[in-house]
């Protein structure tokens, strides 16, 4: 098997790529260098590898849909609504300034206060099988007064 591979391999050496794996195959390798050089001359920014917080703002791409997951629809916020106040799930590495942000993206209002509350997974167990909840995390944001958002549409 050893002999027949090293043999194959020194007669694709001299062959073209459209040659050695077929014409469709050089076809998607046209598109593939097409659309290469369009992100080249859009002069796309090379991104850097981050951690932490500041990675999700960068991966976001401007998008604060990655920041506020879902609105929170629960009795207490409905009562705190009355004090102009909002509760959204939040991504757990987020943090104020973050979220502050994506609240001014999002509805275009900017926020007064934001208040966190880390939430931590419940212990699960359905017969032997023992499992847990996610982490998650919360956010209240206190608007100013005459600024309302509306939360509720579509629930």
């Amino acid at each position: 098997m050893a002999l027949f591979s090293n043999i194959k391999k020194t007669e694709d050496a001299g062959k073209s790529p459209a040659k050695r794996t077929g014409k469709a195959a050089a076809k998607n390798a046209e598109k593939n260098e097409a659309s290469m050089k369009d992100l080249y001359k859009a002069g796309a920014p090379s991104v850097k590898k981050e951690t932490g917080a500041a990675a999700i703002t960068k991966r976001a791409g401007g998008s604060a849909y990655r920041i506020l997951l879902k609105p929170l629809i629960t009795e207490k916020v409905t009562v705190i609504g009355t004090l102009n106040q909002y509760g959204f799930e939040v991504a757990v590495r987020a943090n104020k300034i973050q979220i502050a942000k994506a609240i001014e993206e999002v509805y275009g209002i900017k926020p007064v206060k934001v208040n966190i509350v880390p939430v931590k997974g419940k212990s699960l167990r359905y017969g032997k099988t023992r499992g847990r909840r996610k982490d998650r995390k919360k956010a209240y944001i206190t608007l100013p007064k005459g600024k309302t958002i509306s939360v509720y549409e579509g629930v």
